[in-house]
């Protein structure tokens, strides 16, 4: 005899398996990024895996450009690469993948002088205002990145080793 569909046991399974993919489709908006108290970030900003091929490409285009200051041995080819931040060469031996996480989406929340820019913040800048440009932006800011974008800048990273 077959037991109903009804049991207990399958409404849990079936809970948990489409409860966790809602969740997981979900995006972080930038106010809301969970920083640990170290500027980690445990939790994927979109419930999607990073794609390494494209945060590759983000290190040398559009808002990504990473290579304006750090440089990546196996990205020589690319020209330029700065020299005003840390060598990433060995990042994932060196950080966690919330470390990285954190860094990217807002590393000040970590090295609070750093000079890297947030790339996944909206808000709370300060603003030197019309008298020095003429066109301050109002309001909140569109991140440098989109969350998803993020996430394959810290799936790339992860696959810098030393060595």
């Amino acid at each position: 005899m077959k037991r109903p569909l009804t049991s207990p046991l399958v409404g849990i399974v079936l809970s948990l398996a489409f409860g966790g993919a809602a969740l997981a489709a979900e995006i972080v908006p930038p106010a809301e990024v969970p920083f640990d108290e170290y500027g980690s970030v445990e939790a994927s900003l979109t419930g999607t895996p990073g794609d390494p091929e494209n945060g590759r490409a983000l290190m040398n285009k559009g808002a990504g450009n990473c290579i304006a200051c750090h440089r990546v041995t196996e990205l020589e080819e690319l020209g330029f690469l700065g020299t005003i931040g840390p060598v990433l060469d060995g990042a994932a031996d060196r950080w966690t993948e919330a470390d990285l996480r954190g860094i990217v989406a807002d590393a000040k929340q970590t090295f609070p002088e750093t000079m890297m820019p947030s790339f996944y913040k909206a808000g709370g800048y300060v603003r030197p205002g019309d008298g020095f440009t003429g066109a301050a932006a109002e309001g909140e800011l569109a991140p440098l990145l989109a969350a998803q974008e993020v996430e394959d800048l810290v799936a790339y990273l992860m696959t810098l080793h030393e060595g």
